[in-house]
């Protein structure tokens, strides 16, 4: 007769209770998920194995396996709270120590590095000199604060009808007769010091199909000769051989922005119909300087910088990693894994490829526990532990039968 059985029991119903006892401690933790306990059952063997009649000597707490389902996702207001929808981890590292993690409450440190609460920086893959996302190997993600500088407007485009229904002119262009042309439109250009100047561009027919263009900048003429002229075909399309496409202007910026500035203004879309003058499109790819607005984070985990000016620049993108058997990785403790050999090595990717889910900016993702699930599992492990108690009590009155017999 012995107590094997049930003193197994007990340590098993009791580990039990302490990995529900974490799950409900950590129903609030963002990103954690739960565990349970797996058992087996335990038999004594020889070397002639086991035998029939053995009634087995017990159980054993064969695993404490971690279940990485999907919890629900929570908005907040932060662009650096993110969440995994779907399978992956991000890939923290903290002084050479590499560790991995479902926990998407980030923020920037005084370096600009996106840390966690632990101080372990997130990592990607950066932006090169040209502002392309450069994949390899995923590398600490560092957001560059500073100003925008301003970027001077090179090139532009108008896209307008013509009315092919005005005669042609009989004045000299005169920016203060509305007589001497057939509409204008003015594009925005910016200097090397990003301050706007408009440039003017007004369109006085001279013959049929044929038109000049006269420009101006900030309200003053650039002088009495036109600085392009179109053509069209008799379908009213452009006519590019005969045209100014692209048209080149000299815009006067000041000589602290170095005097003068090219700008090449395309204008294949330019139509000369019957209907009234109309503008449908003007472009320019200059802009003034800006400051950081914020960061956003999309789908994919591309970082766009925004800033004031309107303009969004691309600085990095999250890497997630993703496992051949998640449940062999290693809890370390603030929602953290650590590889191991039973894990597999880590699968680099960018959020939603392949097996890796997608990132949602301003939201969260909840632990996994279900609570009533585990308080029910509680009285059941509860009642798994009186039961066991109950099997040693039992024993214990057998063997004091045996002690009182005379």
């Amino acid at each position: 007769m012995g107590f094997q059985q049930g003193l197994a029991g007990l340590t098993a119903a009791a580990r039990n209770l302490d990995v529900i006892g974490n799950n409900v401690a950590n129903t609030n933790t963002i990103g954690f998920k739960s565990a349970r306990a797996e058992f087996a059952d335990v038999y004594a063997t020889t070397v002639y194995g086991t035998g029939n009649t053995s009634a087995g000597i017990g159980v054993s707490v064969a695993d404490l396996a971690q279940q990485f389902t999907q919890g629900d996702l929570t908005t907040t207001n932060s662009s650096l709270d993110i969440a995994i929808n779907g399978g992956g981890f991000y890939r923290m590292s903290s002084g050479g120590s590499v560790t991995y993690t479902r926990n998407g409450q980030f923020q920037l440190d005084k370096s600009g590095f996106i840390v966690n609460s632990e101080g372990s920086r997130l990592t990607g893959f950066p932006v090169d000199a040209n502002g392309v996302i450069a994949a390899g190997v995923p590398q600490d993600l560092r957001l560059d604060t500073s100003d925008l500088a301003p970027n001077p407007t090179a090139t532009g485009m108008v896209t307008a009808n013509l009315d092919a229904r005005i005669p042609a002119a009989t004045v000299p262009f005169d920016l203060n007769d509305a007589q001497s042309y057939s509409g204008g439109s003015a594009v925005p250009v910016y200097d090397s010091l990003g301050r706007e100047h408009a440039l003017g561009v007004f369109f006085q027919k001279t013959g049929d199909n044929t038109w000049d263009i006269y420009g101006t900048i900030d309200g003053t003429a650039l002088g009495a000769a036109p600085i392009g002229n179109l053509a069209f075909n008799v379908d009213g399309s452009l006519d590019q051989a005969n045209s100014s496409d692209p048209m080149v202007v000299t815009v006067p910026v000041g000589a602290d922005a170095g005097g003068t500035q090219d700008v090449s203004i395309s204008l294949n879309r330019m139509t000369q119909y019957g209907s009234p003058f109309a503008v449908s499109a003007l472009e320019q790819d200059g802009f003034a300087p800006g400051r950081l607005a914020g960061f956003s984070v999309g789908a994919d985990g591309t970082i766009l910088a925004r800033y004031t000016n309107g303009e969004s620049v691309q600085r990095g993108q999250i890497a997630l990693i993703n496992f051949t058997n998640p449940q062999g990785l290693q809890a370390i403790g603030g929602n953290q894994w650590v590889e191991t050999s039973d894990s597999g090595a880590p699968l680099v990717g960018t959020p939603g490829s392949g097996s890796l889910g997608a990132l949602q900016s301003g939201a969260l993702e909840s632990s996994n526990v279900d609570l009533t699930a585990e308080l029910v599992n509680m009285i059941t492990a509860q009642r798994v532990y009186q039961a066991n108690a109950q099997t040693i009590r039992t024993h214990d009155q057998l063997l004091q039968t045996i002690v009182n017999l005379r």
